[in-house]
């Protein structure tokens, strides 16, 4: 398929996507997220994409990470990454400022992004749990619909993930649901 044409389909896509979960955002059935967040320590860096919700936008979509980015005038960043495929693949990527809804607890955030830098796509994020040391976290959509875990190690040990993995059933989501993309490369894809 030529890339304009896959493109194009990832645009329609988001566009579908938003207008579906923006509805349902207003009927919140996520429980609360379990404790404040420390915006110097999690709203930096990179985040690695452990296990999620599978969604048709996400389709061949491996390694993905997120990253939290200083913008102008002080704003955050959220810039969303994956390869196609493999590990290796073509890079797709997306990013938006982030907008911090309950400021002092700072776990529940709207990011708007814009595909092509013209058609918004809207992402309400509840940050359900996280590591008291700031290695991990757990979000949702307020629906409950969409999870996913991250850590801050590309390669988290087993066990870690095992105990995450319960912790999404803890909170209610049924992990047999989930799907754990492709682990990571060694090394940066080109080095």
């Amino acid at each position: 398929m030529p890339k304009c044409f896959r493109y194009g389909f990832l645009i329609i896509m988001l566009s579908l996507a938003a207008c579906a979960t923006g509805a349902s955002d207003s009927a919140a059935v996520a429980p609360q997220p379990a404790k404040p967040i420390d915006t110097a320590r999690f709203y930096t860096g990179r985040w690695y994409e452990i296990a999620r919700t599978p969604m048709r936008l996400t389709d061949g979509c491996v390694a993905g990470t997120t990253d939290y980015l200083p913008g102008n005038n002080g704003q955050l960043i959220e810039f969303d990454a994956c390869r196609m495929n493999t590990p290796a693949g073509e890079e797709k990527s997306i990013q938006g400022p982030v907008t911090i809804l309950n400021p002092g607890e700072n776990n529940k955030v709207v990011v708007r992004y814009k595909v092509y830098r013209i058609i918004p796509v809207t992402r309400t994020y509840w940050m359900l749990d996280h590591g008291d040391d700031y290695q991990w976290f757990i979000f949702a959509n307020p629906a409950f619909t969409n999870v996913s875990i991250f850590t801050r190690a590309p390669r988290p040990d087993p066990h870690l993930v095992a105990a995450l993995t319960a912790r999404v059933r803890a909170l209610g989501y049924d992990p047999g649901k989930l799907e754990f993309p492709t682990e990571f490369p060694a090394f940066p894809p080109g080095s």
